[in-house]
């Protein structure tokens, strides 16, 4: 395996993310429902959004999700934090305002954690 930099940790925690946004949904189990289905009128269904259908993940793209989970028990959790907002792609305000610190400082601390998780992948020696 080619060695790993932050760009391709970057990477796959947003193709992790969208993995996971791409999941069912979790139901309760063991309810259900015994009316019949109802047929709308065309005039009924004219203000009604159209449903979203998402097409679940292949299960090699959960398999990398699953990986990437695992990456973060290296991360302190306001760091796993920063680095899962950004792979969801939150805006640098966003994650400024939920971090309380400058943009500047967010950048680096997630340039920080990313960089821990290459060496992590990497098998570098790491110092304290």
């Amino acid at each position: 395996m080619a060695e790993w930099t932050v760009e391709r940790v970057d990477e796959r925690f947003r193709e992790a993310a969208i993995t996971a946004h791409r999941l069912p949904s979790v139901r309760v189990q063991g309810y259900f429902n015994t009316w019949p289905a109802i047929r709308r009128m065309p005039w009924e269904t004219l203000g009604a959004e159209a449903p979203i259908r998402r097409f679940p993940p292949s299960p090699e793209a959960i398999e990398r999700m699953l990986e990437a989970m695992r990456w973060v028990q290296w991360l302190e959790e306001e760091e796993r934090h920063l680095v899962w907002m950004r792979a969801e792609r939150h805006r640098w305000r966003d994650v400024c305002a939920r971090f309380g610190c400058d943009r500047t400082t967010a950048w680096r601390r997630w340039q920080r954690a990313l960089h821990l998780v290459a060496d992590h992948l990497n098998g570098v020696a790491l110092t304290a």
